[in-house]
């Protein structure tokens, strides 16, 4: 409870600082919301007009505070353009961008992990040899263009899965999964080849230490010292990676989402970009920028699970 309250006390500079930071950006943005809204042939007593209703005069740390205590409400303004809530807007997308993401690590976790652990049970073999030459193919392909590769297979020429949308999944479970099987193997492979040459290498490495040797000879079975003394410390360095990816594989969902038309948020944020909507980017950045924050606060905690000599060390420093 100590360790946990400690990082709960750092936790709130951070997200101080990264609302700050994300409210500071937009701010700075070239281009005047209120020409967006009322178009470039406004009068300048109607601009001035605008802008007084919308508190744009104020300054930058009024602005923020009053932005700051809205936040905590849940309230994250209405849209220049539509006039929808911006925290209701980004509730009805954050759906589908969030199981994109956790489908894409699933896939990339499922793959990589049992491949890394055979791999490293014989270093230089045929598996190993092959799994490190895909995962190099895998590493200089980008998102996008495998997005589309796997569309022309897949989708185009063989038929097995749809290229475009995603039905709700309470109206056609099946075709939902089928619609989500594309855009998440887009997202999961170049993920899939960092975690696995990581895990080998950690996993090789553990191999190597003197406990290894001594269960080894103890006649313990090969499965057993894999599983359960080697793969839970050469773990850690594919926590830290999964947590700190989680902000790329967010870039390449606003590409891969665009690609096969998916109501996302990733969509949400581009149509408002062009639109110059700047309440519902800003709150698309926050919303990212906390979750980021809060995955690695996570992942954090993971350590001291994998290893109680972190939980102790840290709550007694």
């Amino acid at each position: 409870m100590r360790f946990l309250i400690r990082r709960l006390a750092l936790l709130v500079p951070v997200l101080f600082v990264v609302t700050f930071g994300s409210y500071l950006l937009l701010d700075l943005l070239p281009g005047d919301p209120t020409i967006a809204i009322l178009g470039p042939s406004a009068t300048e007593e109607a601009v001035a007009a605008l802008r007084a209703e919308l508190q744009l005069d104020d300054p930058l740390p009024v602005r923020y505070v009053r932005w700051l205590g809205d936040i905590a409400t849940g309230d994250l303004g209405r849209s220049f353009l539509t006039q929808q809530p911006v925290s209701e807007a980004i509730g009805q997308r954050i759906g589908v961008s969030l199981e994109l993401l956790l489908a894409s690590q699933v896939i990339a976790l499922t793959l990589s992990v049992p491949t890394a652990i055979l791999a490293a049970r014989r270093p230089g073999g045929l598996l190993d040899r092959f799994s490190t030459g895909g995962a190099f193919a895998f590493l200089a392909i980008p998102n996008f263009v495998l997005a589309v590769l796997l569309v022309f297979v897949f989708a185009v020429r063989l038929g097995w899965f749809p290229a475009t949308g995603l039905p709700p999944f309470g109206r056609d479970p099946g075709e939902h999964l089928r619609s989500l099987v594309l855009p998440a193997f887009s997202l999961a492979m170049a993920e899939l080849a960092v975690y696995l040459r990581l895990l080998r290498t950690d996993m090789i490495a553990t191999l190597q230490e003197d406990y290894i040797l001594n269960a080894r000879a103890k006649g313990m079975p090969g499965w057993y010292i894999l599983l359960r003394h080697a793969l839970r410390p050469s773990s850690f360095s594919l926590l830290t990676v999964a947590g700190l990816n989680m902000g790329r594989l967010i870039g390449g969902a606003v590409i891969v989402e665009l690609i096969f038309a998916l109501p996302g948020m990733g969509s949400l944020a581009v149509e408002a970009i062009f639109r110059r909507d700047y309440l519902v980017v800003q709150g698309f950045v926050v919303v990212v920028a906390v979750g980021y924050v809060l995955i690695n606060f996570v992942v954090d905690l993971l350590y001291a699970l994998l290893d109680p000599r972190i939980r102790h060390a840290r709550a007694h420093s």
